[in-house]
Order: C-alpha cells, then structure tokens, then sequence
C-alpha cells in the first residue's frame, strides 16, 4: 500500500521538484484567470495563436543573449498586430488570418531552431523545461505573474463587461478598444510565464482549459474565476507529483490533469453536464408509458 506522506515529502526533497511546483501552480493561476475572460470572449484560437507566435521571438532571444520573455512578448504583440492589420485590409475571416499569421510565426520559429540547434533546445522550447528553472527564472516569472493578476483584479469589472456586452461598455464612457488591447497584452505576458512551465505546444491548453471547465461549472463569473483557478493550481500540483513519480513529462502531465477534470465536468457539472440533462430529460417524460406501450395490449 502507498504510504500518501511519503509520497508528498519525497519530491519536495529535491530543490528542482520545489521550483517546478512553485512554477506550475503560479503559470496555471494566472493561465486560469485569464481563460475565464478568454471562453468567454470567443478568443480560443487567439490564445493559440499567440501562445504558437512567441516561438521565433524565443528563439531570437536565445540566440542574441537577451532575456525569452522579451522576446515571446514582443512577438506575441506582433502577431496580435499582425492579424489585427490583415483583418483590418482584406476581407478575409477573422480566423483565416489568425490561421495564417500564427503558422506562418511558428514556422519561421521552426526554421530559425534548424539553424541554430547548438544554441536553442528545440523540445524545451515547444514542451516546457519546468524542472531547469532557475531563480533568476523564478523572480521573472513572479514578477510577470503578479503583474498580470494585479491589472486582472484592477480591471476585472471593464473586463467583465467587456467580455459580455461591449456595445453597453462603450455606452457607458470605457472603450472596448482600449480594453481589448490591455486584454491581448495581458494575454501575452501570461504565454511568457506559461512557456516556463509547459512550452510553446502546450500554453493553449493551459489558456483555454480552466475557463472551459469552469463554464461548465457555473455561469456566475466571480465563482467561474474561482473554480478556474482551482482547477488549474491543483492540476499543476497533481500533474507535478504524478510526472515526478512516474516520470513522464511535467508540462504533458499538469495539462493531461486539466483534460481530467474537463471530462469529469462535462460529464457529471451539476446542471450542465451529460447526466445532469439526461436526468432531467428524463424525468420531464414522467414514469406514464409511451404512447407505443399504452397501444400494445398486456399479455
């Protein structure tokens, strides 16, 4: 039988284990908070896009010495104008050029890793490095963090508003372009802590998954924000411990663990999960017999 309190205490005795905790409960908070806003927006495959485009900036950054999150944040800017301005000129969709900016970026991120393979990690890059973090990657991503979530809970209400009526935000004196730029550059400050913890692959998920999972949930945003963010942090704890004791991937892990707790809550979310409405489907038709039953006669 397992002993739980030494399967605890064992990866805390390591010093990496300690940072990698730290690392993954802080990017899949601030990850959560924002997914909320993000689900409810509709700005799923923005997130994607912006988590794929920082790669070239990663990697540019690696190369000249500079610090990655410089670089991931100033291609995440770019590619948000990018798609803005191709939007804006052509008559394409919005997510045709989201498409084509955020794939043209990764494979312009791809190219410049095959011609600096000495300098650049390429699965470290795309996969996360959770367990190589130092404390000078620690202090930035802390730092970042907590800026993110102190514009989050400064702005939650304009956000909020944002996210469900910006014809009344504007009517009301806010402007929902304003807004909606500070939400893109939260948004990409947050795929710079995230690549820390799960990589360039794996940040959409780490965007998208909590807010999703808390939708599901409650449509209340203050307990939505909360439940994300529950979701999300034990995810990153659970995911971190089971990757130590198995020995697997933490990145792959922690976002396998929120893919988990998704199912759980499409499956069984008290109002709006499968069993929930199958329940009450099925107890709107009433124990009486189907009109077929009452014609077959009782043998």
């Amino acid at each position: 039988m397992i002993d739980v309190l030494q399967w605890l205490a064992e990866p805390l005795e390591f010093g990496f284990m300690r940072r990698a905790l730290l690392i993954s409960a802080v990017a899949g908070l601030v990850c959560a908070v924002l997914s909320c806003w993000v689900t409810l927006i509709g700005w799923s495959l923005l997130g994607d896009a912006v988590s794929h485009a920082v790669l070239p900036g990663v990697v540019l950054a690696y190369v000249v010495g500079a610090p990655f999150s410089v670089g991931a944040f100033l291609f995440g800017v770019l590619a948000v104008l990018l798609i803005a301005g191709v939007r804006g000129t052509t008559a394409l969709k919005g997510d045709t050029a989201i498409g084509v900016v955020f794939t043209g970026l990764f494979a312009l991120g791809v190219v410049l890793v095959s011609r600096v393979p000495s300098q650049v990690d390429l699965n470290h890059i795309l996969f996360g490095n959770v367990l190589g973090v130092s404390d000078q990657d620690i202090a930035q991503v802390l730092v970042i963090a907590g800026a993110v979530l102190l514009v989050a809970l400064a702005k939650r209400r304009d956000l909020t508003l944002y996210a469900f009526d910006p014809t009344h935000a504007h009517a009301i004196g806010l402007s929902p372009k304003r807004i909606g730029a500070l939400l893109l550059t939260m948004l990409a400050l947050t795929v710079v802590v995230a690549l820390q913890a799960v990589g360039v692959v794996l940040v959409t998920a780490m965007l998208i998954t909590p807010g999703a999972t808390a939708f599901l949930l409650t449509r209340r945003f203050p307990r939505m924000l909360a439940a994300a963010a529950a979701v999300a942090v034990l995810s990153a704890v659970l995911g971190t411990y089971l990757s130590f004791h198995v020995d697997t991937s933490t990145g792959g892990m922690v976002v396998l663990c929120q893919a988990v707790v998704f199912a759980l809550a499409y499956l069984g979310a008290p109002r709006h999960g499968i069993i929930a409405r199958q329940l009450r489907r099925h107890r709107s038709r009433g124990p009486h017999r189907s009109p077929a039953d009452a014609a077959t006669p009782l043998s």
